[in-house]
């Protein structure tokens, strides 16, 4: 069995190979700083970085955000080398391909910032209850109703659940007349999700804002 060992020393990577008790070193000239990003960045999760940028000629943008227009690789490469900073391809689908010259630790720092942010910025949608009963009278009902716009303003979804105690089930017309009254106060705002339904003793509505 093989055992592999990388360090760096003097700017250069070193590979050391280990069989048992024998070590076999091997430096690889080949990686540098730039190609070694190259292989870390240049993956399905982000975009091409250095060597790992395929086309031959690109559109380069440098490191003061100036347009240098279309440039082979060999010279942005050059280019981004000189600058001590990273040739990083911003959009691979444009002909050439763009690429710019930055930083590739704080480009990648960047983009998950600003996915970060946007995900905070993202609304979670959320149900809001609000419970009723048969004999609501007319302030208490407007109270409801005022809420309810003001849930589904705020882009939550709301579910309206009629409460029957006793005798009340048996009118259970009543309950169903008032729910079908806030469809139709609400009908500017807002969609039925799941019409009025009885679950024991108690009927549920859920509406959603349009």
């Amino acid at each position: 069995m093989f055992a592999y060992i990388c360090f760096f020393l003097d700017n250069r990577y070193f590979f050391c190979m280990i069989k048992g008790e024998h070590k076999l070193y091997m430096e690889d000239p080949i990686i540098t700083d730039n190609n070694l990003t190259s292989k870390i960045a240049g993956s399905d999760e982000g975009p091409r970085v250095n060597s790992a940028i395929k086309a031959p000629k690109i559109r380069l943008i440098d490191e003061t955000g100036e347009n240098r227009g279309v440039v082979s690789l060999k010279e942005a490469l050059a280019l981004a080398d000189e600058a001590g900073l990273d040739l990083i391809e911003i959009s691979p689908m444009a002909t050439p391909p763009v690429c710019k010259i930055l930083d590739f630790g704080k480009y990648r720092y960047e983009l998950q910032k600003r996915k970060s942010e946007a995900k905070k910025k993202q609304k979670i949608v959320e149900t809001k209850e609000l419970k009723l009963r048969p004999a609501i009278d007319t302030h208490d009902y407007e109270v409801k109703l005022k809420q309810a716009k003001k849930f589904l303003s705020e882009g939550n979804k709301v579910k309206f659940t009629m409460r029957y105690r006793g005798r009340e089930m048996s009118a259970n017309n009543l309950g169903q007349e008032i729910l079908d009254k806030i469809v139709s106060d609400l009908e500017l705002v807002a969609k039925v999700d799941s019409a009025p339904k009885m679950e024991g003793r108690q009927m549920s509505m859920m509406m959603s804002p349009i």
